[in-house]
């Protein structure tokens, strides 16, 4: 099945490169930081659960700068949108605890992976994207697991550092395949399955 995909403006991949590459360190600095907090969400656990969408939505912003020709701007929107509120949602729910925080974090994890798993497809034709694909699916699979985690007798956040480093590895992988595929001039063709 053919995708039509909206040429891209130049240098694009380039910027979506380094875009992935902050996505990765940001994701991997923010974990470890997480796990250092520990078990219990104190001010400084709250500060980082609201961090990490605001991130989120201005890696989105920067993403749908970059893309604005392409058809994947509209959906990067939606995914400001969708963080935004959910670092609102987020801070709201740190002040009634982990449950709380594990519901908002999971629906927000669900609905956003959703989001990337079409934005990336859309995006097949510049390569690199299968690895941001499976890691949108992933997320939507997980925002459920952690929705339903919140009613376990002692849920825990630590579950969410992994899943963000996940998620930057993820963006590390397609960040390497795009520069192999500048390097190498190797550029699918449109609609096909890479």
């Amino acid at each position: 099945m053919s995708t039509a995909v909206s040429p891209a403006p130049a240098g694009f991949a380039p910027a979506l490169r380094r875009l992935y590459f902050v996505r990765f360190g940001f994701a991997v600095v923010w974990a470890a930081l997480l796990v250092l907090t520990g078990q219990e969400l104190g001010a400084a656990g709250a500060v980082l659960v609201v961090l990490y969408p605001l991130f989120d939505a201005v890696a989105a912003v920067v993403d749908a700068r970059s893309s604005r020709a392409g058809s994947s701007a509209a959906g990067l929107y939606v995914n400001i949108a969708i963080s935004l509120l959910a670092a609102v949602g987020l801070g709201i729910a740190a002040a009634s605890g982990a449950p709380a925080v594990l519901r908002i974090w999971g629906a927000w994890a669900f609905v956003s992976g959703l989001i990337q798993l079409i934005v990336a497809i859309s995006r097949r034709a510049l390569g690199g994207q299968w690895p941001v694909i499976l890691s949108g699916g992933l997320s939507v699979l997980v925002g459920v697991s952690f929705f339903l985690s919140a009613g376990q007798a002692a849920p825990s956040l630590v579950g969410i550092a992994g899943y963000a480093t996940l998620g930057g590895v993820f963006f590390l992988v397609s960040a390497l395949r795009l520069g192999r595929a500048a390097r190498t001039g190797d550029r699918p063709a449109p609609g096909s399955s890479r």
